[in-house]
């Protein structure tokens, strides 16, 4: 539970409780929230009964109070506009009347980290045991569709994980329990991620169970609000969504078409004469490597990918011009260039595929990078000779592109040739490649990039298999790290 509520913490996500006459319950409720969470803030909406006697008996609690009763939107906003002033990045939002079980926090977590920047909504297994509240959440669900396009099988459950710095319009919202729904319509029409996960409810029975909605004043409520969305869905939310769909596409466009462009009519018919010209000499393949770099330092940093922000950490750039062999977690076909924005001096081993590519496979082939495929005895005395001429050796331990950015099994190789070589290792470690371009997809997203070179390390002789094991759990523990703290502003 500590190790949960450190992460939550790093993350920057807190727990917002709006409550309103809750006294049978709320103890139990923050009980719980505070054993799985240590960020934990409630609003007493000004509730008349004890309440706030019971609240104030919490010190590990932030408390704000409504003097009256103002609504379940005003507490949400209020508790917001507080997380955000502490410089939350994700607010959780739960009841304080015991149906939703705090514990559940951990799949908030769990789906957070696999979809950073995303609004997460709990998806009750059972909602009511009354037809009136499943007539309730199917006429909502429609007119959710209605309005933005997207089907999800629980639009009014309140148990839900919020991107702050995503939530436009908050000083807009409406005072009650249709704010629920409006702040949905508007992150789907503003292309916000919308992520169902599977929850559990408790319903109590019918004589001990507390409840606000007023089912004539309430339903009429929402039944105005859904017919002012549904006009602002033509005048506002449908162009909004097409101008997001097209934008992706224009980005992925945009790219391709300056990839190709660079790549097939600009830098492949400028190496192709730059070889032929001339004898091939030392300092004239030297000059193939800085043109290399000078191209991946244009489309990183100079925008050849829109939507993205590129970023490093390294504490000294005289470490690249050492020969090591550099080690890095694979997760796209923008991990080679990321990598080589920091120096000339870098040869990678690659995939045949890479080797033998038609855009810029006789760059990759006259630049000395060879493949796998030979063999690392085979390739043993190339690439001492790479190293005597200062060049270091870049490989990706994990042998292919991770799915999902988790990290894969080290392999051994690259720890063998480094100590066969006499060299050090320098680790690096990426995040966000396979955030733009996952594998298997063929659309940019937008994400920022993130490099930061480690310290280099020597590896003993016979110890690869258990260099190789070691490094994983480092690059895990260090890619959880940049994750945290990078996915608070995604």
């Amino acid at each position: 539970m500590e190790r949960q509520k450190k992460l939550l913490h790093d993350r920057g996500i807190c727990v917002v409780i709006p409550t309103f006459n809750n006294g049978g319950t709320i103890a139990n409720v923050l009980t719980r929230t505070l054993k799985v969470c240590q960020d934990v803030i409630v609003v007493n909406d000004g509730s008349t009964d004890d309440t706030s006697t019971i609240l104030h008996s919490f010190k590990d609690i932030i408390l704000l109070e409504h003097p009256t009763n103002r609504g379940k939107g005003c507490a949400l906003k209020s508790g917001f506009r507080k997380a955000k002033e502490m410089g939350f990045a994700y607010a959780i939002t739960l009841d304080g009347d015991g149906q939703h079980q705090p514990e559940d926090i951990t799949l908030f977590l769990e789906a957070n980290r696999q979809h950073p920047g995303a609004l997460i909504i709990g998806e009750r297994q059972q909602t009511g045991d009354g037809g009136g509240a499943r007539f309730a959440n199917r006429f909502s669900n429609f007119w959710f569709w209605v309005q933005t396009g997207r089907k999800l099988k629980d639009t009014q459950t309140g148990y839900r994980l919020y991107p702050l710095k995503k939530l436009l319009g908050l000083s807009l919202l409406t005072s009650r329990y249709e704010s629920e729904l409006e702040l949905l319509v508007f992150s789907s029409w503003h292309g916000t991620k919308i992520v169902s996960i599977p929850i559990n409810v408790y319903y109590p029975p019918r004589e001990e169970r507390v409840t606000h909605f007023h089912p004539v004043k309430d339903f009429t409520r929402i039944s105005i609000l859904n017919t002012v969305l549904c006009l602002l869905t033509l005048v506002y939310g449908l162009p909004l969504r097409l101008f997001h769909f097209l934008m992706k596409y224009i980005r992925t466009w945009y790219s391709l078409l300056f990839f190709v462009t660079f790549s097939l009519f600009i830098m492949t018919p400028m190496v192709w004469l730059y070889v032929k010209i001339g004898k091939m000499t030392e300092k004239k393949r030297y000059r193939l490597h800085k043109l290399i770099q000078w191209m991946s330092r244009f489309v990183m940093i100079h925008h050849g990918i829109p939507g993205t922000k590129f970023s490093y950490q390294v504490k000294d750039h005289n470490v690249f011009n050492k020969p090591h062999v550099i080690i890095c977690n694979h997760q796209s076909h923008l991990d080679l260039t990321a990598l080589l924005v920091f120096s000339p001096h870098i040869i990678f081993l690659t995939n045949d595929w890479v080797w033998n590519n038609p855009f810029y496979g006789f760059l990759i082939r006259h630049a000395e990078y060879y493949p796998v495929a030979e063999g690392i005895d085979q390739l043993m005395p190339k690439l001492q000779s790479l190293v005597e001429r200062g060049y270091s050796i870049a490989v990706f331990p994990e042998g292919t592109r991770s799915k999902d950015c988790k990290i894969g099994r080290f392999h051994q190789g690259a720890f063998y040739i480094a100590n066969q070589l006499g060299v050090d290792v320098l680790p690096m470690y990426l995040y966000g490649t396979g955030k733009v371009l996952p594998k298997r997809t063929y659309t940019l997203n937008k994400s920022p990039i993130f490099i930061e070179a480690g310290e280099p390390f020597c590896v003993e002789k016979g110890m690869w298999k258990e260099t190789a094991s070691l490094m994983r759990k480092q690059y895990i523990q260090k890619y959880e790290d940049i994750a945290n703290r990078i996915e608070q502003d995604v």
